[in-house]
């Protein structure tokens, strides 16, 4: 079988290598996603773009990236879509237009509940089969018969969780998979290092897509940090994370470090999406708890209040224990993986 996939996201590459290793060995991949899985049309890192500015700056060149994936598209026989939905929702109307009789596969569903719902009929009526891995989602769908729970996929990639209190004298530092985030935070995430100080020892976590980079064009200076690319062991082995906003916050929720998410947006971004589509929560495990009808997990620091001091106060003040405890919620509202799953409703078997 020939793959059509498009996945732009790291996070969303991460779990289509999980998934990858599900799938039959005949399943070919073409298309776009991370070098490490095959041989896609474009080196993720020409494509990442951080936020609505960035994306309007290189329309172009999506346009001319979704005219090759229609055009591969001709010889595949199915497809198979991940996050990203400023790209793939136009790429699946195009696809659906063009080769009708193509099933589309959406996985990593667009967050349409939170924000722009009207999307939601568009993403019924060009895809075929949907997945989701949120256990609330498919409430927000009319078509009931394209969607399907599945699990989440950070149940297959997590492979230790805490179930009590860890005091290990380490810190881990996530500022961020895109250049333009860390660069926002690391100023700040360097200097709470300093102010917490050397009894500790703190850790930067790096995306492994940047062990080949040189980090202190990314970074700056690192030096007072102890470097890891393995995130998922370097969370478990952590008393605290200070976490940029994304899947990280939720793979550190599921794994039970404690910790703050600090996310600093342009402000035409941060406008649009607290004024214009009135997001209120961006953690996806408080968005769950929301979901459950309890209270947030984790402290959201945003824009002018990500600062040292309140970085600071939430490290000193935070319940590690009713932290610890209240994820084993959290992964019981889960369920499951969903890797398998998926690879088999992919190949019908």
């Amino acid at each position: 079988m020939k793959l059509l996939v498009s996945a732009l996201e790291p996070s969303a590459n991460i779990h289509l290598s999980e998934l990858k290793k599900h799938l039959s060995p005949s399943v070919e991949f073409v298309g776009i996603y991370d070098k490490s899985l095959g041989n896609p049309i474009y080196d993720l890192s020409s494509v990442a773009v951080m936020g609505f500015v960035d994306a309007i700056k290189k329309i172009n060149f999506f346009l001319d990236l979704k005219k090759q994936m229609l055009t591969l598209a001709k010889d595949c026989d199915k497809v198979l879509l991940m996050d990203s939905s400023g790209f793939n929702l136009p790429l699946a109307k195009e696809l659906k237009k063009t080769y009708p009789n193509l099933e589309i596969t959406y996985y990593i569903l667009p967050q349409a509940w939170a924000w722009r719902k009207g999307r939601i009929k568009v993403i019924e009526s060009v895809c075929d089969k949907l997945f989701s891995i949120l256990p609330f989602e498919k409430d927000f769908y009319t078509k009931k018969e394209k969607i399907e729970y599945v699990g989440h996929p950070l149940l297959d990639e997590i492979k230790e969780y805490k179930d009590e209190v860890v005091n290990s004298g380490k810190i881990a530092y996530m500022p961020g998979s895109r250049i333009g985030e860390i660069k926002k935070l690391i100023p700040t995430f360097k200097e709470v290092a300093k102010q917490i100080g050397s009894e500790k020892k703190h850790i930067l976590i790096v995306p492994k897509n940047f062990k080949d980079r040189d980090l202190s064009e990314i970074y700056g200076d690192i030096d007072d940090f102890e470097i890891s690319f393995d995130a998922h062991k370097t969370l478990y082995d952590s008393e605290f994370a200070f976490i940029c906003s994304g899947t990280a916050t939720l793979e550190a929720a599921i794994i039970g470090t404690p910790f703050v998410l600090a996310y600093k947006a342009k402000k035409t971004d941060f406008f649009i999406g607290t004024k214009i589509f009135n997001i209120t929560t961006i953690g996806l495990a408080n968005i769950f708890f929301e979901k459950m009808k309890q209270s947030h997990l984790h402290k959201e620091l945003l824009q002018e209040d990500v600062n040292v001091e309140n970085l600071i106060e939430e490290y000193k003040k935070i319940d590690k224990k009713q932290f610890v405890q209240r994820t084993v919620e959290l992964r019981g509202y889960l369920q499951k993986g969903s890797s398998q799953t998926v690879a088999r409703l992919i190949e019908n078997k």
